[in-house]
C-alpha cells in the first residue's frame, strides 16, 4: 500500500493529459501490485513451512523394480499433499504415469510386484488389491485385517507374508485365504499407541532401534523370523495427561546396564507351522543386524554386541547349528554401521564394517575355513549404505566421495574390485539398481533441492529426472546454498568442517546474527533434511546466518575422529563448537556477540551443555528433547557411554552438575510423551534451575514424542516458540 500510494501521489503532481495519466496510473498500479505480491511470496513464513499443499512437495517413496527391470514403481503425490498414489516409470524415465486408485479404496500403505512384472499388489488400509499395469484394472483380493504391514511375496509367487498383532501371517493367492503361521504375539502394556518404546511385549518384527523382521527361503517352504521378547525389561510409566483421568501408560524400557530386549532368530516351517529357535547366545546384549538366504538355501546371520565392540557373521547349516564365518572385536568402537548380504554366487558374503580407518565394503568366502575379508570399496571414503547385490553379481553402494559432504553411488564386482561411480550429480544420492543391473533409479537431494527420483544407466551417463515435487512458488524463491569451510581445532591437530548457510546477497558492512543448528553429528552434508532444512531456509530469510559443524563422532574423517566420541559426550565435541566460533570471528560479516545454538535429542544435549559449560559463548540457546542425565539413557546408548559398572565416571556427567553456570537465555522444549529421553529428566533439571534462581523459558507439548518435529501441529507450535526466542535475544529492536 505504501508503494502504490507513493506512485499515485507523484502522478497527481504531474501535468499529464487525462488519458495518458489514466494509462500510466493503470500500468504503475499493476506493477506496484505485482511487486507487492512478489515481495510477499518471496518471504518464507512459518505457515509456509507447514502448509498443505506444501510448496516443498511430497517426497516420493523409495522405488521398487519389477523383476524384468523394465519398470519401477513408487508412491507419491505430485500436488504436495499427504495422500499418496501409486506411480509407474519406465527404466529410462521416458514414461511416467499415475495408476488409478480403485473406487472406494484407501491410499497405498505398502506395495510389491508380482513375478510376472505386470501386476502390482497394494495394501490399502487393511485391504489387499492387485492392479494390472497395462489395462489398469484392479481386483480386491481380500481383507488382511487392521494393523497388517510388511508385505513380502514368496519366491514361488503363490503366497504373500505379512505381520499383524506381533505374528507372521500368510495370504494364499490361489485360494485368497489368510492364516497365522505363528502364535507368539503379546500386546504391549500401554493404551496410548505412540512412542518409540510402545511396542508389543513379544512380537515378530524389528527391535526397538531396528533389525530385520522376516525373510523367505528360496524354496518358499521356510521363513526366518526375528523374535523379540521385551518381558524382561523394566516397566516405566509415561503418564498420559490427556486421558479422562491421568493414566500411567507403562512401557518396557531399559537404562544403561539393564538387560535389553531379547532378540532371537527362528525358522518357521510353513508345512506344519512349527517354529525352531536358533542357538544364539546372549540375546539380551546382542542385536541381530540382519539375515538373508543364499540362492542355495543357506541362512546368513549378522550379529553385533549392543556395545558395538563385537561383530559376528554366522551361517546356519541343515541341523540349525551356527558356523562362525568371521568375528571382529575392538574395544574402542562406538555406534557402527553394519550390513551384510550373500553374493549371487552363493559362496561369498559382502558386508559393511569398520576394519580400516574408513567404513568399507568387504567380501569373504563363507566356504573357506579361516578366510580373510578383502576390501571392495575405496579405502579413502566411508561407505554409507548396505551393499546391494544384483542377480548378475554387481554390487552397488553409496560412499562419501569425492568429499565427506557428498553421497555418491558406486558399482563394483568381486572380479574387478575397482569401484566405478554411477551418479554424476553432486549431492546426496541413494541407490536402487534394477535386477539386471543395467539401470539405476536413485533418490537425490542437495542443499536447495528436496528429494526427487532420477534414473540413469549403470554406466553413469546423463541422468533423467523422474519426479518434480515442488510447486512454482518453491522454484521462484531464492534459497540459501551451503558454503563448506575447514579450519583447525583449537585443542588438537584435527581439521574441522562446517556448513554455512547465508543470504545470497550479503549487505556490505552489515554484521549478521548467527544460529548454530540443528546440532548433531554428520550434519555437514550437501542434502535436504525435511523440516530442518525448511527451518534453516526460513532462518536465513529472517536475517540469520546458519552454521553446522561435524563434531568428533561424525563419519567421513577417519576412525580416530569418529571414536573420540566414546564415553565423552558433551566433552571435546563442545570444544569443536568453540573452534567453530573462533573461525567465525575471522569473518567480517558475522556478529559473534549475537549467536545462538539449537538442536533436538543429542543436538539438544549439545545446546544445553554448551550454555552450561561455556557461559557467554552463545547469547541464547534452544534445547529440545535434550538428554541431560546419562543414567536415563537407553540400553542402546551403551555403544557410546558403556555401563555404570564399567565406566562410572561417565554417569556423573549430568547437566545438573553445571546448573550454577547458566547465565545465557535458555529455552527448553520437551514432549511429555518422549520415551527416548524421559520428560522427567528435563523436569528435574528445570526444578533445580528454579531453586537456584535461574531465569529460563520452558515450552512443552503434552502429547509430543521424541520425534516432535515430525508431528506437524506440535512442530509448528514449538518451532514458533524457538523463532520468537531467538528473535527476542539476537535480533536488533
Amino acid at each position: 500500500m505504501l508503494v502504490s500510494g507513493h506512485i499515485q501521489a507523484r502522478i497527481r503532481d504531474q501535468e499529464f493529459g487525462a488519458s495518458a495519466r489514466q494509462l500510466l496510473i493503470s500500468v504503475l498500479l499493476l506493477l506496484a501490485t505485482t511487486g507487492v505480491k512478489a515481495t510477499e511470496s518471496s518471504a518464507l513464513t512459518l505457515d509456509d513451512v507447514f502448509a498443505s499443499p506444501s510448496i516443498f512437495g511430497t517426497a516420493p517413496s523409495p522405488p521398487q523394480w519389477a523383476a524384468d527391470s523394465r519398470h519401477f514403481a513408487f508412491t507419491w503425490n505430485d500436488e504436495g499433499l499427504a495422500t499418496r498414489h501409486l506411480w509407474l516409470a519406465t527404466a529410462t524415465g521416458e514414461v511416467l504415469r499415475k495408476l488409478p486408485t480403485p473406487d472406494g479404496a484407501a491410499q497405498v500403505r505398502d506395495f510389491l510386484w508380482r513375478a510376472d512384472s505386470q501386476s502390482l499388489m497394494t495394501l490399502r488400509g487393511s485391504e489387499l488389491w492387485q492392479s494390472n499395469i497395462d489395462d489398469q484394472s484392479a481386483q480386491l483380493l481380500g481383507d488382511l485385517g487392521e494393523g497388517a504391514s510388511n508385505l513380502r511375496l514368496a519366491p514361488d509367487d503363490h503366497q504373500v507374508a505379512y505381520l499383524k498383532d506381533g505374528d507372521l501371517w500368510i495370504f494364499d493367492l490361489q485360494s485368497n485365504s489368510a492364516r497365522a503361521v505363528t502364535d507368539v504375539g503379546i500386546p504391549g502394556l500401554s493404551a496410548l499407541s505412540i512412542g518409540r518404546y510402545n511396542r508389543p511385549e513379544r512380537e515378530i518384527g524389528p527391535g526397538i532401534w531396528g533389525g530385520p523382521s522376516y525373510a523367505w527361503s528360496p524354496d518358499s517352504k521356510t521363513i526366518a523370523v526375528h523374535l523379540v521378547d521385551r518381558r524382561g525389561m523394566r516397566k516405566i510409566p509415561f503418564p498420559d495427561y490427556l486421558a479422562k483421568e491421568t493414566a500411567p501408560n507403562e512401557v518396557r524400557r531399559g537404562y544403561p546396564g539393564d538387560a535389553n530386549e531379547s532378540r532371537s532368530v527362528a525358522l518357521v516351517n510353513l508345512r506344519d507351522s512349527t517354529m525352531e529357535l536358533l542357538p544364539l547366545e546372549d540375546t539380551t546384549s546382542r542385536q541381530v543386524i540382519g539375515f538373508s538366504w543364499s540362492a542355495q538355501g543357506e541362512l546368513l546371520l549378522d550379529i553385533a554386541s549392543d556395545t558395538a565392540e563385537d561383530r559376528w557373521l554366522y551361517t546356519v547349516d541343515a541341523n540349525q547349528q551356527l558356523n562362525t564365518v568371521w568375528h571382529s572385536y575392538r574395544q574402542s568402537r562406538i555406534y557402527t554401521s553394519f550390513a551384510s548380504a550373500w553374493h549371487s554366487n552363493g559362496e561369498d558374503i559382502v558386508f559393511l564394517s569398520d576394519l580400516d580407518d574408513r567404513y568399507g565394503l568387504y567380501s569373504i568366502n563363507a566356504m573357506a575355513p579361516k578366510a580373510t575379508p578383502e576390501r571392495l570399496s575405496d579405502a579413502d571414503a566411508d561407505v554409507l549404505s548396505s551393499p546391494i547385490v544384483t542377480e548378475r553379481g554387481e554390487i552397488f553402494y553409496t560412499a562419501n566421495a569425492p568429499s565427506s559432504r557428498e553421497s555418491q553411488v558406486f558399482r563394483v564386482s568381486l572380479e574387478s574390485r575397482t569401484p566405478q561411480r554411477v551418479t554424476p550429480v553432486p549431492g546426496f544420492n541413494t541407490a536402487f539398481p534394477s535386477p539386471n543391473a543395467k539401470h539405476l533409479a536413485f533418490m537425490h537431494s542437495e542443499d536447495t533441492q528436496p528429494p526427487e527420483i532420477y534414473t540413469v544407466t549403470a554406466s553413469g551417463d546423463q541422468p533423467r529426472r523422474i519426479t518434480h515435487s515442488q510447486t512454482d512458488a518453491f522454484i521462484e524463491k531464492s534459497w540459501a546454498r551451503g558454503r563448506y569451510v575447514s579450519f583447525p581445532s583449537h585443542i588438537d591437530d584435527y581439521i574441522l568442517h562446517a556448513r554455512i548457510l547465508e543470504p545470497r546477497n550479503l549487505e556490505p558492512g552489515r554484521q549478521y546474527p548467527v544460529l548454530f543448528g540443528p546440532m548433531y553429528s554428520n550434519t555437514v552434508r550437501n542434502r535436504w533434511r525435511g523440516v530442518y532444512s525448511r527451518m534453516q531456509q526460513l532462518l536465513v530469510q529472517k536475517g540469520y546466518i546458519v552454521v553446522q559443524v561435524d563434531m568428533r563422532g561424525s563419519t567421513g574423517y577417519g576412525r580416530d575422529f569418529r571414536e573420540e566420541f566414546l564415553v565423552d559426550f558433551a566433552g571435546d565435541d563442545i570444544e569443536d563448537i568453540v573452534s567453530t566460533v573462533n573461525y567465525l570471528k575471522s569473518q567480517p560479516h558475522i556478529d559473534t556477540n549475537r549467536m545462538g545454538i539449537w538442536g533436538s535429542s543429542y543436538g539438544g544435549t549439545l545446546s544445553i551443555y554448551s550454555l552450561l559449560k561455556k557461559p557467554g559463548l552463545f547469547r541464547a540457546g534452544v534445547a529440545a528433547a535434550a538428554a541431560v542425565d546419562p543414567y536415563f539413557f537407553g540400553t542402546d546408548d551403551v555403544a557410546i557411554v558403556r555401563r555404570p559398572d564399567t565406566h562410572p565416571e561417565v554417569f556423573l556427567n549430568s547437566a545438573a552438575r553445571y546448573a550454577d553456570n547458566l547465565e545465557d537465555h535458555l529455552l527448553i522444549i520437551h514432549g511429555m510423551q518422549d520415551q527416548v529421553v524421559p520428560f522427567k529428566t528435563t523436569a528435574a533439571l528445570a526444578d533445580l534451575l528454579i531453586k537456584k534462581g535461574k531465569d529460563f523459558d520452558f515450552a512443552f507439548a503434552p502429547g509430543a514424542t521424541h520425534g516432535w518435529s515430525r508431528e506437524p501441529h506440535y512442530a509448528q507450535y514449538l518451532f514458533g516458540k524457538m523463532l520468537a526466542h531467538f528473535d527476542r535475544y539476537l535480533m536488533p529492536e
